[in-house]
């Protein structure tokens, strides 16, 4: 198939499969409904030998048990905001009705429905739930602090011995917890973790054949280790990690708001972020209208740290939509290109992940921008109209600064 019937061809399968999850959520409610937990025995899944309507759903569709528990989900959802979500597959408007739970007044949750719904059909599943949650805290501000800890309240660290010897590390990590361990790990692995690796002396060592996911593992070890050793009164927590806060003034001297630890996307309290600048300090970035900041024209080719630093906190990590690599592991780009005459600013910089930053030097994608908003233009071979496709800021707070 051509390139274009090929990518045309994924896309339509996309919409029948999204249709096919809608009729497939509705026929789960029925069986959820059938096998209410008032029938007792008599219920659909127990007469056919399933504990739950999800496990009987899990057994017809052979997926996985999380899929069986969404269909049955959205299926069942009763939430009368929910409406203009209608033509969406279950996923989007699980990641919608998920995001936006909230005390909110129904024809405000319902516009953001709306709101989002329009939105979905340029954003992945991952990439609409982070913007519902954005959403949401742009609505409810002062529940922020309730979701950072409902959050807080679901991290867990399980670690299970095997028979083989090994031992299985599951868990999952709170946004603050997050900012720190991945933070140390980013640290020792990033941000080109397929170049040479480097020992205490400084030199690179070429024949490291460990896999990335190893070279991950052997960093969070090497991290416990430099704890266990150090001298007593400064084991765990003693020496904290840096984590880069983003915070707007006015909603931290209000002392309500969204704050955001850089490389995660869930939001965290004012009274987190005042925590963290309490032990860490401030350095206080201003941003004008334009999202513009330090200028050192052509004296430097390369984006001083100063100036990463500014960036960092107003991209909040790869510009491209849909990619969620973090600041640590991101490249500066010139829009116009340093060879070009090029200046090195921060408005006219941009933060994109070494995989596309790549991409946009070896395919020809150009970068335009108009005020605080930037955009990418496809070449032709992609594209023929070369219509601009934005580029998004993941930072949810210097947003809100910046277009609010």
């Amino acid at each position: 198939m051509p390139d274009g019937e090929l990518v045309e061809a994924q896309r339509s399968l996309a919409v029948r499969i999204r249709a096919l999850e809608s009729e497939s959520a509705l026929v789960a409610a029925e069986i959820a409904r059938r096998s209410s937990r008032e029938l007792g025995y008599d219920g659909l899944a127990q007469r056919l030998g399933a504990r739950t309507p999800e496990r009987l759903v899990q057994v017809l569709s052979g997926g996985s048990l999380a899929d069986a528990r969404r269909l049955v989900r959205v299926g069942t959802a009763t939430e009368p905001w929910l409406e203009p979500t209608a033509g969406l597959g279950v996923q989007q408007v699980d990641a919608i009705r998920s995001g936006l739970r909230g005390a909110l007044p129904t024809d405000v949750l319902a516009g953001a429905a709306a709101r989002l719904a329009a939105e979905a059909a340029a954003l992945d599943v991952d990439a609409l739930a982070r913007r519902a949650r954005e959403v949401r805290d742009e609505l409810d501000a002062s529940s922020v602090a309730q979701h950072e800890e409902e959050l807080r309240t679901q991290r867990f660290l399980r670690l299970a011995p095997l028979p083989t010897g090994m031992t299985r590390v599951s868990g999952l990590l709170d946004p603050e917890s997050a900012a720190i361990v991945v933070g140390a790990v980013d640290a020792i692995t990033s941000p080109r973790r397929g170049g040479p690796r480097f020992v205490d002396s400084g030199s690179p060592t070429i024949d490291d054949d460990r896999t990335i996911d190893q070279v991950m593992v052997d960093a969070l070890v090497d991290i416990v280790s430099v704890a266990t050793r150090a001298p007593s009164g400064r084991l765990f927590g003693k020496q904290n990690p840096a984590v880069r806060v983003l915070v707007t003034r006015d909603d931290l001297v209000r002392g309500e708001g969204p704050a955001f630890l850089e490389g995660q996307s869930a939001s965290v309290s004012v009274a987190t972020a005042e925590r963290h600048i309490c032990s860490s300090g401030t350095v206080e970035v201003t941003f004008g209208a334009e999202g513009g900041g330090l200028d050192v024209g052509r004296a430097e080719r390369f984006h001083l740290p100063r100036q990463r630093t500014v960036l960092a906190a107003r991209d909040g990590g790869c510009t491209v939509d849909e990619c969620d690599r973090p600041p640590a592991w991101c490249e500066v780009h010139h829009i116009v290109p340093w060879s070009e005459g090029g200046g090195t600013s921060v408005t006219d910089g941009i933060l994109l992940c070494r995989f596309h930053h790549m991409l946009f030097h070896n395919n020809g994608w150009r970068v335009v921008h108009d005020a605080a908003y930037y955009s990418a233009v496809p070449p032709a071979s992609v594209d023929a109209t070369r219509t601009p496709r934005p580029l998004r800021s993941k930072s949810g707070a210097l947003r809100r600064l910046l277009v609010g």
